[in-house]
């Protein structure tokens, strides 16, 4: 599975199930401190991102469960393919994050993993509340209806 290219960002790996299951409040864009085999393994596309999350240890945010696979090629020096990864973000955003978090309940979401213009590997991480059952039954409404508004005026034409 080869990265995508979108706006001048190699998109790696993506959180499909986020947009599902979270209102999405606000969106932050974070680095992340890797090793080299995992750099080279993100760059062959091999990342998931499916139960990842982010918490606050000690002052600072961490990505847990995002699962990055070993490098083939890495022998002795491979990683551990879902340990605990350090995102980096400047100190006034990360006390936003933590405040919010702690405050109002809030939870810190990955949306995707990409390589930016630079080539350096960034998260794009979310400040979410959960949504419920009902929430989530009306986006399946609205998303059932465009498509079927989608059908409707590509038969007309």
């Amino acid at each position: 599975m080869a990265a995508q290219k979108s706006n001048g960002r190699k998109l790696v790996a993506q959180n499909r199930k986020a947009r599902y299951n979270y209102h999405i409040a606000e969106r932050f864009e974070a680095g992340i401190a890797l090793t080299g085999t995992e750099v080279k393994s993100l760059r062959q596309g091999r990342a998931s991102m499916g139960e990842a999350y982010a918490v606050e240890r000690g002052g600072e945010i961490f990505l847990i469960n995002a699962h990055i696979a070993e490098y083939g090629a890495g022998g002795c020096f491979n990683h551990a393919p879902t340990r605990a990864r350090k995102l980096l973000l400047k100190k006034r955003e990360i006390s936003k994050l933590i405040g919010n978090i702690k405050r109002s309940g809030m939870s810190l979401i990955p949306l995707s993993l990409y390589f930016n213009e630079r080539g350096r590997a960034k998260v794009e991480i979310a400040l979410a509340s959960g949504k419920r059952k009902f929430d989530k039954r009306q986006t399946e409404k609205e998303r059932d209806w465009k498509r079927s508004k989608q059908r409707l005026m590509r038969a007309d034409n």
